[in-house]
């Protein structure tokens, strides 16, 4: 299993084409969370959501879950 390691900063940020040398994490990775992130402010933005930190709470809460619950799937398959 992996271990995620958060980016340290758009200005720690250096790339050898395929993955960060700071994080370690490869690109395609950095630009789908990047990507998802982008997608649930949009949502927030649009609902125009007054209580945005609620909002980022219950996502982490329901991401967290799903990822036991999604494991839990696949490790009893």
């Amino acid at each position: 299993m992996a271990r995620f390691e958060p980016c340290h900063g758009k200005d720690e940020c250096r790339d050898d084409g395929t993955r960060c040398l700071t994080c370690g994490r490869d690109l395609d990775e950095i630009a789908r969370l990047r990507d998802a992130i982008d997608a649930l402010a949009t949502l927030a933005i649009d609902r125009d959501y007054e209580n945005r930190e609620e909002f980022a709470n219950y996502v982490a809460r329901k991401l967290f879950k799903t990822i036991g619950y999604r494991r839990d799937q696949l490790g009893s398959a």
